[in-house]
């Protein structure tokens, strides 16, 4: 009988752990899990600094006029104290002299030599100086374990004083296509092949993920073939399989696996499309049997297969979060199955793709979202709520 879609992915997380922690350069921990807490090294800013250009202003005297006795720059400070009376021309980012309380906007100054004077739009203040330790002091924490590292966390990771960062190392996969109507050539495909797309399609789904990903097939329907692509693939921490995971005829993938010593942990999902997902283990590795439509394809990939690399790459958070939105299409009411349907956002809503066969890539290709139809669900009207989870360019961007 079908699994609920949550026990399933459940149950497939269950199989993996993170992989071993490693120490890289910073910039190439981008795409990377933190193994570790990472904690400022130093203190940002690490003085008051002025937020804007102007002049830096002795306390003591807000009223003027001032005499101008030398100039603070970014990476040049002015070193001597400041007193009352006297002023620094100061740029944005420069360090505040000792001595000085306030910031006179450069637009708000007459300068006639080095006098310095009010042209009465505003007076200084300390609202312009950035303080010491107002983004972070040594200590804090910068980043937790388990942050996915992008540009703004390397940047943070950086000013913080890190120029190595522990990371998980990523796994690799092997993606292997099956199926005796596949033509590996999509320019040489005759009447009777289609171009064998999903193999391609899952590696670049999964490729921000892994370390490295072998492409094998197509493969043909044949059981010793099958055992070759699969003992092709024995080095890979996860194997992923396309097509040949239902009951027919040609469908070897499960009989393969046991074959080759992989134990079957589930079969069959109540959701759709991807209803004939596989889930099976060799060792230490875990195979997923997805289905052969496209469509079925990409949706099983992005609910299960990028959980179990990120979970394996050491990431805190691995399911897909689903983004509640406003869908303009009234929807029937749902079936004994979890439904992900294609849609489009439009302005802040979403409305219904018309085509949902499981074979129409146009219409994928055309989508921003899958939404969520649970099982049994009642039916909507026009612009009520509805569960979606981004899928334009692999939920990534």
């Amino acid at each position: 009988m079908p699994i609920p879609v949550e026990d399933a992915q459940q149950r497939l997380c269950a199989l993996v752990s993170p992989l071993p922690a490693e120490k890289v350069a910073a910039a190439d921990a981008v795409g990377r899990c933190l193994a570790a807490d990472v904690e400022a090294r130093r203190t940002q800013p690490s003085a008051d600094l002025s937020a804007m250009d102007g002049y830096a202003i002795g306390a003591g005297d807000h009223a003027g006029p001032w005499h101008i006795v030398g100039e603070s720059a970014a990476g040049h400070p002015f070193d001597d104290m400041l007193k009352a009376g006297e002023a620094v021309r100061i740029s944005t980012g420069a360090i505040m002299p000792r001595g000085a309380d306030a910031v006179l906007l450069q637009e708000n100054a007459t300068r006639e030599g080095d006098s310095l004077s009010l042209n009465g739009e505003g007076d200084p203040t300390p609202r312009h100086i950035r303080r010491a330790g107002f983004d972070f002091k040594v200590g804090d924490l910068l980043l937790r374990s388990g942050t996915r590292l992008g540009p703004v966390q390397l940047a943070l990771a950086l000013s913080g004083g890190h120029g190595h960062l522990p990371v998980h190392q990523l796994p690799s996969i092997a993606v292997l296509d099956s199926g005796d109507e596949l033509s590996a050539d999509p320019e040489r495909c005759e009447p009777h092949q289609i171009p064998a797309s999903n193999g391609p399609a899952i590696e670049a789904l999964a490729r921000p993920f892994v370390s490295d990903c072998l492409r094998i097939g197509p493969v043909k329907d044949t059981m010793d073939a099958m055992l070759e692509g699969l003992e092709r693939a024995a080095s890979a921490d996860v194997i992923v399989t396309s097509g040949g995971a239902s009951v027919g005829d040609h469908d070897l993938v499960k009989p393969a696996l046991e074959k080759w010593g992989a134990t079957i942990d589930f079969w069959r999902v109540a959701m759709k499309p991807g209803k004939p997902l596989m889930v099976a283990r060799r060792g230490d590795q875990v195979i997923l049997g997805l289905p052969g439509n496209p469509v079925s394809s990409f949706v099983t990939a992005y609910l299960f297969l990028l959980p179990v690399l990120r979970k394996m790459g050491g990431a805190e958070e691995v399911l897909p979060h689903p983004v509640a939105m406003p869908c303009k299409t009234p929807l029937p009411a749902g079936g004994k199955r979890t439904e992900f349907l294609r849609g489009r956002m439009v302005g802040g809503t979403v409305t219904l793709i018309e085509e949902q066969d499981s074979s129409a890539l146009r219409a994928l290709a055309e989508a921003d979202v899958l939404i969520r139809r649970n099982i049994d669900a009642a039916p909507t009207s026009s612009a009520e709520t509805v569960e979606t989870y981004r899928i334009r360019n692999g939920g990534i961007a």
